[in-house]
C-alpha cells in the first residue's frame, strides 16, 4: 500500500526517503501563491469559477483550498493564526475587485481608503480613523508597509513599546487553536502551524502592521541600526519576547498536543543576494541564545519540528541555524551566493530539512522557458530529495506575474517525477 501524504511528510522531515517527493503550496506566508495565480490554477484544473479568498493580504496570497490541494498533489496543510498581518480576523468574507480586475474575497473588517494618487491604503485592525499601515500602488500586486515611527529619543525608549504585539494567549485563542488541531488530527496531510509570538526581529513585522499606534523602534533602517548601536536593548526585547512565547507555547501545547508536525518559528531574513545582514558573531550574540531558548523548550516538551525562514546567501549561517535548534530552513535560494544545492545537501542535508528551492523564482521561473523550468525542477529534486529532508516548494511565494505556462511546467515536472 502506498504511503499517505502524512507518512511521506513524516519520513522526509526525519531524513528518511519518502516514496514520493513531498510538496507544499500554501501552508505558510512564505510558501504561498499570489491570488492571481490561484485563480488561473482553478481554471486550469476545471474547478468551479469563484472568487478566491485572500488569506494573507499583505502579500495578496490566495487560499489553496481542498480542491487545489487534491489537484496539485499537495502533502502539507497550514494552520494559520486567526488574524492576518493587519490584525484583522480572516472571516465574514466580502467581495472586492483588485486593481488588475480580479474579483476576490477579503475579510469582512478589511477596510481600505485611497490616497490622492489612487493607491490603496489598508488600516490596522480595519480602523480607518487611524493612519494606514500599508499601501498598494495602483499598478502593484501587493502591499508595502507604511512606516509610522516617530523620532527616536534614546532616553525615552522602553522595551515594552516593542512588545506591544506580543500578548499572552487568551481562552479564546486556546479554543481557536484547539479547533485548528482538530483539523490537523483529521487530515491525512502533514501540518505546519503559524503560532506567532516568536518573530525575533522579523523585518516584515517590525513596523507593527497590526497596531493602531505603534511605539518604539518601528522603522526598517532604525531597527537594523539598533542591532548594532542598541544591542543590549534589542537583546532585552528578545529575552522578554521569548519569555512570553514559551509561556504561550506551554498553554497552546495543552490543547494542541502532538497533533502538530511543524511549528513556524521565525521569518527573520539574514541573507542578501550576495552576503548576510550581520556577521556570524553578531548572530551568535544577539539572536542565537533566544532561538535556542524557544527551540529547546519545543524539543524538550513536544514532538514538533521547528521551521526557520531566511532568504539569501545564508550558507555561512547554516551551522549556526542548526546549533540554534532549527530542524527546517526555508527556502534554498539557489541563485544567491554560496547556495549551491549540491554543496548544501552534502554538508548539511543530514542535519536540517530544506523546504523550498525547487525552482528559481528570480530566474528560470520568471524568465525561462517551460522546458527550462521542467529541467530545473527535476534537477533540484534529484539533488535535494536524496534520503528525504526536502519539501518541494518554489523559492518564496509564487508571484502574480510569473508566466502561467511556467507554473504548469513545474506541476507537470512534479507529476512526471
Amino acid at each position: 500500500m502506498a504511503s499517505s501524504s502524512k507518512e511521506n511528510f513524516k519520513k522526509t522531515i526525519n531524513h528518511r526517503q519518502p516514496e514520493k517527493v513531498v510538496v507544499d503550496f500554501g501552508s505558510t506566508g512564505v510558501t504561498g501563491i499570489h491570488v492571481r495565480i490561484v485563480e488561473k490554477l482553478r481554471e486550469y484544473y476545471g474547478l468551479e469559477k469563484k472568487p478566491v479568498r485572500v488569506t494573507e493580504p499583505f502579500q495578496m496570497l490566495g487560499e489553496v483550498d481542498e480542491e487545489l490541494i487534491r489537484e496539485m498533489g499537495v502533502d502539507v496543510i497550514g494552520l494559520p493564526g486567526e488574524c492576518n498581518m493587519f490584525g484583522i480576523p480572516n472571516r465574514d468574507w466580502k467581495l472586492n475587485r483588485t486593481f488588475w480586475g480580479q474579483e476576490v474575497l477579503l475579510p469582512g473588517e478589511f477596510n481600505c481608503t485611497f490616497n490622492n494618487n489612487g493607491d490603496l491604503l489598508i488600516h490596522p485592525q480595519g480602523d480607518i480613523t487611524v493612519p494606514p499601515a500599508a499601501m498598494m500602488p495602483k499598478t502593484g500586486f501587493f502591499f508595502d508597509a507604511v512606516e509610522r515611527q516617530g523620532p527616536i529619543d534614546d532616553s525615552k525608549l522602553k522595551v515594552e513599546d516593542n512588545l506591544e504585539e506580543f500578548t499572552r494567549v487568551t481562552d479564546h485563542d486556546l479554543e481557536y487553536w484547539k479547533e485548528q488541531a482538530d483539523l490537523a488530527e483529521n487530515s491525512d496531510k502533514g501540518t505546519v502551524a503559524s503560532l506567532g509570538g516568536t518573530a525575533l526581529g522579523d523585518i516584515a513585522l517590525v513596523p507593527g502592521l497590526n497596531l493602531k499606534h505603534p511605539k518604539g523602534i518601528r522603522g526598517v533602517a532604525d531597527w537594523y541600526i539598533s542591532t548594532l548601536i542598541r544591542e543590549d536593548f534589542i537583546k532585552e526585547i528578545f529575552d522578554r519576547e521569548t519569555d512570553i512565547a514559551i509561556e504561550n507555547l506551554a498553554k497552546l501545547h495543552t490543547v494542541i498536543g502532538d497533533r502538530l508536525d511543524v511549528a513556524y518559528i521565525c521569518g527573520t531574513d539574514f541573507g542578501t543576494q550576495n552576503s548576510t545582514f550581520c556577521s556570524p558573531e553578531t548572530y551568535t550574540r544577539v539572536y542565537m541564545p533566544y532561538y535556542k531558548k524557544v527551540n529547546n523548550w519545543i524539543h524538550k516538551n513536544t514532538n514538533w519540528k521547528t521551521f526557520k525562514h531566511s532568504c539569501g546567501a545564508i550558507e555561512t549561517f547554516m551551522d549556526l541555524f542548526i546549533e540554534s535548534g532549527f530542524d527546517i530552513i526555508n527556502p534554498v535560494q539557489i541563485n544567491a551566493s554560496g547556495m549551491d544545492p549540491k554543496n548544501l545537501k552534502q554538508k548539511y542535508g543530514d542535519r536540517i530539512v530544506f523546504w523550498g528551492g525547487g525552482v528559481d523564482t528570480q530566474g528560470v521561473f520568471a524568465f525561462g522557458t517551460p522546458q527550462q523550468v521542467k529541467d530545473q525542477v527535476k534537477r533540484q529534486i534529484g539533488i535535494l530529495n536524496v534520503d528525504g529532508g526536502f519539501v518541494f516548494n518554489t523559492i518564496h511565494n509564487i508571484q502574480a506575474n510569473v508566466p502561467f505556462e511556467n507554473v504548469v511546467a513545474m506541476l507537470e515536472a512534479l507529476k512526471e517525477i
